[in-house]
């Protein structure tokens, strides 16, 4: 089941408990290389998240605040979230097929956890 998007602009659905049809929220979609790279480097803020692909490891070095991480298998369901501070190195998830950021604490506010299937709508 491979996904082919492009870097751009999308909205991360995520299904589970409270808002019929899922919480939506602002993505964004960064699949080059370029983009993957830069992530969340250099940011003071982020509106919604931004989604690495393909990704099964990031780092939050020069990262200026702690970030949420999810990491997603192929199909989308959450494998694992963990928080992150600046300056460190998150080790490679085998089955990691994504990585999504946000801001510390904003998924935990849409119900992401280990188990939850999210979609992914634009970037196509």
């Amino acid at each position: 089941m491979g996904r082919r998007w492009q870097d751009g602009q999308g909205t991360l659905v995520v299904r589970g408990d409270g808002e019929p049809g899922g919480r939506k929220v602002p993505l964004e979609i960064a699949t080059s290389y370029r983009a993957r790279t830069k992530g969340l480097l250099g940011r003071d803020a982020v509106d919604g998240a931004i989604l690495l692909s393909p990704a099964n490891s990031i780092h939050t070095f020069r990262m200026r605040l702690p970030i949420d991480v999810a990491y997603l298998d192929r199909d989308l369901t959450v494998i694992a979230v963990r928080t992150m501070k600046p300056w460190r190195l998150g080790l490679p998830r085998p089955r990691s097929r994504h990585v999504l950021e946000a801001e510390a604490g904003a998924m935990a506010g849409w119900g992401l956890r280990a188990g939850t299937r999210v979609e992914v709508t634009g970037g196509a």
